[in-house]
């Protein structure tokens, strides 16, 4: 059993963190004020390849294994969670497209995509379902010309900002296999969107309601087959709750950071703080949560990349774990600040509230519980 990352990984990780240190670190603050960030900065990150990390190399992706990718987003979160997160929505979408469209779709859809020329949201979350996904109430009406749309979606990042929305629409009967995926482009007619949230965190991220009146798309715009968009959907979730378990890792391995180089130089009583063993032991715990959630992240990702069959349970475990842990240090390096920590010029406190939502989307980590109970209930 072999845990060191490979040199491409090794090589992966260092040119994702050179970027983010470089293009996004010095800007995250001001793009947080902002509650934008630029469109400029995505054809940037493409031309690393990261508009399509685990799109196929025959259709123009990277075609990266999921391990791989969670070094990407676990890089650029020590830079902003809220740039990487966004990124790994892009992905998600990008990664459905690849999958499950046509060829003709992944041929219209996928070069701007790739490139960020097309910014991609997902949008399956609705004012009243968010949990119980399956109960989505957006509906989709079959015309000569393709579908009419009408309903809301809740919570979308890039509400209003993305240039497509990958979304989840009513087909057929109730529950899961009454739903399918449709490509709705900005400007269609009938597309709408509500009024900025005003959030705790993952300020830069425009998020929005998206909003569905009569919007008509034609049939090439359906995504795979009718009544498989659930299935589409949950396909994406394993790998998008490891990235944002790995956006929690990257932000608690720089708080890390930035709380060691300030306890060196902080001095009380006539020392540095760092020399006092009660606060070294804090230190220690912290350090042994992130290296045990770092692990577990990176051997949920190996099961997903190997195929393993209990990959979602993994992925699941993970996703609590990880987010939970990052949310803990993110904090205690606000403490071990003292008043400075909850300063914004000291990057600490957005760090805290950047973290939050993690233990909220991507499924809840009570519905993370659920999943690891019921493969625990199924193997006996």
């Amino acid at each position: 059993m072999d845990f060191a990352l490979s040199e491409e990984q090794t090589a992966i990780f260092d040119m994702a963190h050179a970027f983010g240190q470089d293009r996004i670190a010095p800007h995250a603050r001001d793009w947080e004020a902002q509650g934008t960030i630029p469109k400029d900065l995505w054809p940037q990150i493409a031309e690393l390849g990261f508009g399509g990390l685990y799109v196929s190399e025959g259709s123009g992706g990277a075609g990266l294994g999921r391990l791989d990718a969670t070094l990407v987003f676990e890089a650029l979160s020590m830079a902003c969670p809220s740039v990487a997160a966004f990124l790994s929505i892009h992905n998600m979408c990008a990664k459905m497209i690849d999958t499950f469209a046509s060829d003709e779709m992944r041929a219209r859809v996928l070069p701007d995509a790739l490139t960020m020329n097309t910014v991609l949201s997902y949008c399956l979350t609705e004012p009243g379902s968010g949990s119980d996904a399956a109960a989505l109430k957006t509906r989709a009406e079959r015309t000569n010309e393709g579908y009419k749309l009408n309903g809301t979606k809740a919570f979308i990042s890039g509400g209003g900002y993305s240039d497509a929305y990958v979304v989840m629409v009513r087909t057929g009967e109730d529950g899961p296999k009454g739903i399918s995926t449709v490509y709705v482009e900005d400007g269609t007619p009938g597309l709408s969107f509500g009024g900025l949230e005003d959030k705790m965190g993952w300020r830069s991220q425009p998020t929005a309601q998206v909003q569905l009146d009569d919007c008509v798309v034609g049939a090439q715009n359906l995504v795979g087959e009718e009544g498989k968009g659930f299935s589409y959907a949950m396909a994406g979730l394993d790998g998008g709750r490891l990235n944002i378990a790995a956006c929690s890792l990257g932000a608690a391995q720089q708080a890390m950071d930035q709380t060691l180089a300030y306890m060196r130089e902080r001095k009380a009583f006539g020392k540095p703080i760092d020399q006092f063993q009660a606060l070294q032991f804090r230190l220690a715990d912290l350090e042994i949560e992130l290296q045990a959630a770092r692990t577990l992240l990176r051997q949920a990702a190996w099961k997903l990349d190997t195929g393993a069959p209990d990959a979602t349970k993994f992925c699941a475990m993970a996703k609590k774990f990880v987010t939970e842990a990052g949310s803990r240090i993110v904090n205690q390096c606000l403490q071990l600040h003292g008043g400075y920590g909850y300063l914004a010029d000291y990057g600490i406190e957005k760090l805290v509230r950047d973290l939050r939502v993690h233990e909220i989307l991507e499924g809840t980590n009570e519905i993370m519980r659920l999943i690891v109970a019921r493969h625990m209930l199924t193997e006996q």
